[in-house]
């Protein structure tokens, strides 16, 4: 079965566009471009994600290689970002496909009003048949505030737009069952029902299995999966290469996707927010039954189920919630700290009318 009109999201990482000498090879970007084009001629909308700025700014700088310390990298990023754009908007331009760039930071995604309004541009730019370019704002992010690597910000980005898919392109076809390149017996794992702790074992360390890191790869995927959004990791080279994704016959590992099957719907995204990006101001624990009702039945949380209370939060507030020492969700609380605190010495009677969490502003953890 042919897969309808889809939105995508496309991650490319440093190493699939990295000239060997430094900067960013002309003929991959030429061969990613191309293969985006196609995406868009077959009528799907595309969200690019891509990395490169930095090592297409350090030879400006005077650096034979790419540079390890944060200024200096900050500061090629900064010379980077506009060459790397200035590439994607004339290779583009030769398929009549208007870019718009957009530079993101962990803030703009736990801040909820910036976050809503990511979403809201995003979706113009994509309704307006314009193809957004996305890249962390490398020049002003710090270590606490970054996405990790891009292909967390990719996974992330695909939450935000609800694609049908999240495409991570990598210079290795996939996830092997054995290091490949030291067992000729390994095999490639073509498909996943999920990313699991034994599946992220198979990518060992950082660097095995590809350079660009399958472990970080794979995580992306992960949280991709509990968006409720499918992934794939590949390799690309050729230009049809991208729609041959869509159609299960993609160069990688595809994780929970099918062709001939309805994509699943994403988590929306209130609840993406709240499960991922929101700043938490306190706990609160509940007893067994509580947590069964909204973990198995899609309940609220009423004031009965409450057992403790930790931390200062206000009403409409973000608060973590335990059930026998294991964080099982998050929510919105419809209490106060001080008023849920005090509601615990109230009589039974006058505890078992209130709902401090309600189903639509609450998540499990993923």
């Amino acid at each position: 079965m042919k897969k309808g009109k889809m939105r995508l999201v496309v991650k490319v990482g440093s190493s699939s566009l990295a000239a060997a000498g430094g900067g960013v090879d002309p003929y991959k970007m030429a061969l990613l471009v191309a293969a985006v084009s196609q995406l868009r001629a077959e009528g799907h909308q595309v969200v690019l994600v891509s990395s490169g700025a930095v090592a297409s700014g350090y030879q400006s700088l005077g650096y034979q290689q790419r540079p390890k310390t944060l200024a200096a990298k900050q500061a090629a990023a900064a010379i980077g970002q506009s060459l790397l754009m200035q590439t994607y908007t004339q290779l583009f331009s030769a398929h009549q496909i208007c870019v718009a760039q957009i530079l993101l930071t962990r803030s703009d995604f736990s801040d909820r009003e910036r976050y809503q309004h990511a979403f809201q541009t995003l979706s113009l730019l994509l309704d307006k048949n314009i193809l957004p370019i996305i890249n962390e704002n490398d020049t002003v992010s710090v270590a606490e505030l970054t996405f990790g690597d891009n292909d967390m910000l990719g996974a992330l980005v695909a939450g935000l737009v609800h694609a049908d898919l999240y495409m991570i392109l990598t210079d290795t076809n996939g996830l092997y069952d054995k290091d490949p390149r030291t067992h000729t017996d390994a095999t490639r794992i073509t498909w996943l029902p999920e990313v699991t702790e034994e599946v992220e074992a198979l990518a060992g360390g950082a660097s095995r299995l590809g350079t660009g890191g399958m472990r970080s790869k794979l995580i992306a995927a992960k949280t991709a999966q509990g968006l409720g959004i499918p992934s794939f990791i590949g390799k690309l080279d050729h230009p049809a290469d991208l729609v041959k994704v869509i159609d299960g016959e993609g160069n990688g590992t595809y994780v929970r996707y099918r062709p001939d099957e309805p994509t699943p719907h994403a988590l929306p995204t209130r609840k993406q927010w709240i499960a991922l990006h929101s700043p938490t101001r306190g706990a609160i624990t509940i007893d067994r039954g509580a947590a069964e009702a909204m973990l198995q039945k899609s309940g609220s949380l009423l004031l009965a189920g409450v057992r403790d209370v930790s931390g200062t939060f206000s009403q409409g507030e973000v608060i973590e919630v335990y059930c026998e020492g294991e964080l099982i969700g998050r929510g919105v609380s419809r209490y106060d700290a001080r008023e849920l605190a005090e509601s615990l010495s109230a009589a039974a009677e006058m505890r078992r009318s209130g709902t401090v969490i309600h189903r639509d502003q609450w998540t499990q953890i993923m």
